[in-house]
């Protein structure tokens, strides 16, 4: 597996408010860029296209509160994976990373891991901007 993870991101928001957004799929539509398009969910699953690339599902299968969620691939995907993401309580706001372990055959290893770490890091971005 291909460990890509996130910077390390203080968000000026709590750790239980963070943790309810991102354990919900139905809020993930509005972090994501405009490249994802045909975006579908339901509380612990998704599925959407990244224009150009290719068709992705997820679902939603741990959950502890305010720290941590583990996401697996689902239904026919290019590549296995698991995305993880780790809350943090740091005193009012909270540190969030999000790190992205793939099956990625070296050819697409060599292309995908800097726009992937690319797109998790404008998940974090786009976290922190959005009022929650």
């Amino acid at each position: 597996m291909t460990r890509i993870e996130s910077d390390k991101r203080k968000i000026d928001k709590s750790s239980e408010v963070i943790f309810n957004f991102l354990s919900d799929f139905n809020n993930f539509e509005t972090i994501m860029p405009d490249k994802v398009v045909d975006w579908k969910s339901d509380s612990d699953s998704c599925s959407f296209t990244i224009s150009g690339l290719a068709s992705l599902g997820m679902r939603i299968t741990e959950k502890t509160p305010n720290s941590h969620i583990k996401i697996i691939d689902e239904g026919k995907v290019p590549f296995k994976f698991n995305f993880l993401i780790n809350i943090e309580e740091n005193g009012n706001d909270a540190d969030v990373q999000l790190i992205f372990d793939a099956d990625l055959n070296t050819m697409l290893k060599m292309v995908a891991v800097k726009p992937l770490r690319n797109f998790l890091n404008m998940l974090l971005d786009e976290l922190q901007n959005i009022s929650l």
